[in-house]
């Protein structure tokens, strides 16, 4: 059935994945957009859908964009590790989500889509650190020095939606864990393949959970198709340890994969240092101590709720790296 789609942050890596896949479905999408954003990853779609401009932040343009009936998905997010960015996060992530739930509300939008995190799931603050312990939708958000700032801010934008749903709206939550996609060499995800494109030298332990941007954005088309609402799920292809991911990359990108571990002493140094150096030149540092700790937790995030759910069947790490690698190398 042909819907109205609006889509929030469909600029970015994700929310170009979903506007292309609901083009492709044949539904009309509209697009929030701030004035003069970068638009090159909607380059193949822009004529296709309509723009609106506007900002999850003013709540004047979110109520001409949305209206009685329309599915939005609010994709719209900051992500950063940077001590510097908080505010700005807890604006976008926070604030930016309760404007989003609370105009629908009021202009009686027939579902919101809200694009999570794995992170906003939290971590046990109980586990075994040698051996890897696997968090499902069941997991209850606990206070932890191993969340991030982030991970609170997605949190608490979880919160505004299920206080959204307790008021009367429909709502679906996605938690994706790692999104892989075609972007920008220098945001998001994407940032780990410049890494490895320009032949960094080391590595972390610990392990990634990644999902696919195409795969994301057909878990949400096939969800919302079910009407399955009210509910919450992980969207995750696996995992896979930090040496395999960049031998991978480095792989598709015909590049030498890094090859030196770094132990957790030593990524103690260095986002300290980085720290200092980011305090002086006002530069974003490289690692951070969120960073440095994260990249040594051994969890696995486990998609079994949406497989039980709709019938579904993630892309391999292989394919979706290709497939990267060519657009990278195209670009």
């Amino acid at each position: 059935m042909k819907q109205k789609i609006v889509i929030t942050g469909a600029n970015g890596l994700l929310g170009s994945a979903i506007a292309r896949k609901m083009v492709a479905e044949g539904h009309e999408v509209h697009l929030i957009l701030r004035e003069a954003c970068e638009t090159a990853l909607l380059a193949d779609v822009l004529d296709k859908v309509q723009v609106l401009q506007g900002d999850i932040l003013d709540i004047f343009s979110l109520e001409a964009a949305i209206q009685p009936d329309d599915v939005v998905i609010h994709a719209a997010a900051m992500v950063s590790f940077s001590p510097k960015e908080q505010e700005k996060m807890v604006k976008t992530n926070v604030e930016g989500t309760t404007n989003v739930v609370n105009i629908c509300l009021s202009q009686k939008a027939s579902k919101l889509i809200f694009i999570s995190s794995v992170a906003a799931i939290g971590r046990p603050s109980m586990f075994k650190k040698e051996s890897i312990t696997t968090i499902n939708e069941e997991q209850k958000w606990e206070e932890s020095p191993l969340n991030t700032f982030y991970a609170k801010t997605k949190y608490l934008a979880e919160c505004e939606v299920w206080r959204g749903v307790a008021e009367g709206l429909n709502a679906l939550v996605i938690c994706p864990s790692v999104i892989l996609g075609e972007g920008d060499w220098t945001r998001s995800s994407t940032q780990l393949f410049k890494y490895v494109a320009n032949e960094s030298r080391f590595y972390t332990g610990g392990i990634v959970n990644y999902v696919d941007a195409k795969d994301v954005a057909a878990a949400i088309h096939e969800l919302n198709a079910a009407n399955i609402l009210n509910e919450r799920f992980i969207l995750s292809a696996g995992q896979v340890s930090y040496k395999t991911l960049f031998e991978t990359i480095a792989a598709g990108l015909n590049k030498k994969a890094p090859s030196t571990l770094v132990k957790p002493w030593l990524a103690a140094i260095i986002w300290r240092l980085e720290a200092v150096r980011s305090f002086f030149t006002g530069k974003t540092p490289l690692i951070t101590k969120e960073t440095a700790h994260s990249a040594e937790n051994l969890f696995y995030y486990d998609s079994a709720k949406l497989q039980g759910t709709i019938p579904f069947t993630f892309k391999t790490l292989e394919e979706t790296i290709n497939r990267i690698c060519g657009f990278l190398k195209r670009e």
